[in-house]
Formats: structure tokens, C-alpha cells, sequence
């Protein structure tokens, strides 16, 4: 078997190992981080859920929502944003208590339009530049990948996809799908669908961003520039129709945030499902009121501390065939990502800074953001060394034989 196939049947073996694991388990992640020991992936799904939860990601849906269709009327006044979240967590909360069948329906009408409406804005930055490409800040001149990387961390995208991969499961089983192989070719599908759309995305994105910035040159989000792009090229009625479209979009994201993270917390505290719908709509309305622009500042820390633990899991799952115990090279390499990526979040804190020890400061990649990419490369190396001289059992115990239904 040459090495092409060797990686591609690899592959097929974690999707399959995955989807048992999210079809034996309600949560997903918890089986996902199941090398790491159960304490462990506990407190791993328990970070996630709360970055794209109600610490991050749900109160953006509704900052987000505000800055692209309300904002533009209103000014970005606290007190105009505090109504609107009021508001919005208030149909939030509504739908999360009776979700029924509300957030299907709108999805099979939301999706089509959302795309159609995505290509239409893609085709459009392509073919209708609001203006001439602007220059490129310093950072990004120097060193563009290392930062485009690390910005990449505030899409929580990664994430979310450790958090409700087991959505795409559960999907595929409401529709009498039950053999892993099946799943597999399904979850696999929808991988590289979402990530071929997402692409065609970002890049008609980085186009339009390039050639709008001059229109508001001191916008402090995307969401400026992306509503000030629609307003010269389309107008009013295409402002109008991005804000519905965003608001929306928003609502149900949120919808389905809220009610996976009570769902998952109603597991493990002594609160119900519909109180922590409460709860967490009520928190995230208070986080809401931090205003776009200051949410992300404070997640950009966060995010970049748990981030390296959360890619080390992931890239290295692809490898578990190849370990006598991949406990031996999942549980280092995740703590020492985590250590230095602790160490990198202290460096862009605007308000943790100045603790940051000067060694610190010189480890290699750190002016990048990466500090903790060779100590991580390097813990690899060693554990793997040690797993190959100590040997062991092929298959730990906590993995699942799956059969053919």
C-alpha cells in the first residue's frame, strides 16, 4: 500500500472512529478527547462550548447583526445597542424554550437565500470594486501567513466544528442513515463542501475588503466596511435587504448555540434545560453590550490560549493508527500547546502584557504569535521516540471496534 492510500484509509478509520463515538455519545467532543483521559476532555468541550457560546460567539451574532443594519440609523450608541440586544436575546431565549420544528423550516428557506446572496456579493467585490486596492498594513507585509493564521483563531471555526460535528451525524441519522460507512462518506461530503463554500467566502471577502477600505477609512470592523460596500453598490434597498438577511442569518445561529450549550450544561449542572436557556441568553445579552469592536479585543486572548491544545488534538487524531498509545503523544503535546499558547495570549493582552516574563519574549515565532508551534513539534518527537522504545497495546481501551450495519 503506498503512502496515498496508507493517509486515505487512515482517514476513513478516524471518520469512522468519530462517527461512532458521536452516535454512542451526546455530546461528540467528550469521545473525541477521550485520549486525553475523561476529566480532561470534560474541561476541553466545557472551554469550547463556552468560547462558542455565551462568552464569544452568541453575543456576537447580535453585535455583528447590529453593526451591519442598526448602527448605520442608530449611531453605535450603547443605548441603542442595549435595546437592540434586549430585543434579539428576547427572541433568542423565545424560540431556545420551544424550538419545535421553527428552526428547520426557516432553514430550508434561510439556506438557498443565504447562498444566493453570498455568490451575488462574491461575484459582485470581484467584478464591481467600490474603489483602487489599499496597501496592506506593516504586519501583514512582513509577516502575512503567521498573521492571517492567528486572526484566523476569531472565526472560532475550528472550534465549532469540535463542538457540533455531531450535528452532521445526527442529521444524517434522522434521515435512517445507521452504517458508518454511510456516515462517514456523509460527514465527509459535508467537510468539503462547507470548506470549498467557505473559501469562495473568505477570498471574495479579502477582494472586497482590498478594494473598500478607502470608503471608511477609520473603520474599526469588517462589519463598517462590508455595509458601506453595499450601500455604494447597491444602495438602500441592498443595505435593507443585507441587514434582514444578516439579522436572520444571526437569529438562528444564536438559536442554535443557545440551545446546544444548555443542552450540553444541562448534563453536568443541577439546572434545566430551560432554565440555562435563560441563563445563557441572559449572559450573553449583558456580554452583547460590549460592543463589537471590544468583544473581540477581549476574545483575541482567550482564543489564542486555547486554540494550539484544540489543533494539536485535532491534527494528531488523524494519526492515533500510527501510536502503540496515543495517549502517550496526545496528553504532552496538548499540554505544552496549551503552556505556550498561554504565553502568547499574555503577549497580546492589552492589559496582562507587562507580565510577561522576558525570556518569554524571544522563544522562537513568538513575534508571530506561534511560540508554541516548536515546543509542541518537539514534544511530538520526543513521546513518539518513547512510544516506539516502550511499545504497548496496538489499540488503547477506550477505542471502539465498529461494525458494518
Amino acid at each position: 500500500m503506498d503512502l496515498s492510500s496508507r493517509l486515505f484509509a487512515n482517514r476513513c478509520w478516524l471518520a469512522r472512529y468519530y462517527c461512532h463515538c458521536f452516535g454512542k455519545s451526546r455530546g461528540g467532543i467528550e469521545a473525541i478527547s477521550a485520549p486525553i483521559g475523561k476529566t480532561s476532555g470534560l474541561i476541553l468541550a466545557t472551554v469550547c462550548y463556552l468560547a462558542v457560546g455565551p462568552l464569544f460567539a452568541t453575543p456576537r451574532t447580535a453585535t455583528v447583526s447590529f453593526e451591519v443594519g442598526i448602527a448605520p440609523l442608530t449611531g453605535t450608541g450603547e443605548f441603542p445597542l442595549l435595546i437592540y440586544s434586549v430585543i434579539y436575546f428576547a427572541l433568542v431565549v423565545l424560540i431556545s424554550l420551544y424550538p419545535g420544528k421553527l428552526l428547520d423550516n426557516v432553514g430550508h428557506i434561510l439556506a438557498p437565500i443565504k447562498i444566493v446572496a453570498l455568490a451575488i456579493l462574491g461575484v459582485a467585490a470581484v467584478l464591481w470594486p467600490a474603489g483602487s486596492p489599499i496597501p496592506a498594513i506593516e504586519t501583514y507585509r512582513e509577516i502575512p501567513f503567521s498573521n492571517g493564521f492567528v486572526n484566523g483563531y476569531l472565526t472560532m471555526d475550528t472550534l465549532a466544528a469540535m463542538v457540533f460535528g455531531i450535528v452532521i451525524v445526527n442529521a444524517a441519522r434522522s434521515r435512517g442513515v445507521e452504517a458508518s460507512s454511510l456516515l462517514t462518506r456523509y460527514a465527509m461530503w459535508a467537510g468539503l463542501i462547507a470548506g470549498l463554500g467557505l473559501t469562495l467566502v473568505y477570498l471574495s471577502l479579502f477582494k472586497l475588503g482590498e478594494g473598500s477600505g478607502t470608503l471608511v477609512p477609520t473603520a474599526e470592523n469588517g462589519a463598517v466596511i462590508l455595509h458601506a460596500y453595499v450601500q455604494n453598490i447597491f444602495g438602500n434597498y441592498g443595505s435593507f435587504f443585507l441587514a434582514l438577511l444578516i439579522f436572520v442569518a444571526c437569529m438562528v445561529t444564536a438559536v442554535g448555540l443557545t440551545c446546544a450549550c444548555s443542552e450540553f450544561f444541562s448534563r453536568y449542572l443541577p439546572l434545566s434545560y430551560r432554565a440555562l436557556v435563560l441563563i445563557l441568553g441572559t449572559f450573553s445579552m449583558l456580554v452583547s453590550n460590549m460592543g463589537l469592536s471590544h468583544l473581540i479585543k477581549f476574545s483575541i486572548p482567550v482564543l489564542t490560549a486555547i486554540y494550539p491544545p484544540c489543533i494539536a488534538l485535532i491534527l494528531l487524531s488523524f494519526t492515533i493508527r500510527w501510536w502503540n498509545n496515543c495517549t502517550r503523544i496526545l496528553a504532552p503535546a496538548m499540554s505544552i500547546s496549551l503552556l505556550f499558547g498561554i504565553l502568547d495570549a499574555i503577549k497580546v493582552s492589552e492589559y496582562l502584557s507587562h507580565l510577561l516574563p522576558e525570556w518569554a519574549k524571544h522563544l522562537p515565532l513568538a513575534d508571530q504569535g506561534l511560540a508554541w508551534l516548536l515546543p509542541t513539534l518537539l514534544t511530538i518527537v520526543v513521546c513518539a521516540i518513547y512510544d516506539r522504545i516502550v511499545g504497548g497495546v496496538k489499540l488503547p481501551k477506550y477505542e471502539v471496534q465498529t461494525e458494518e450495519k
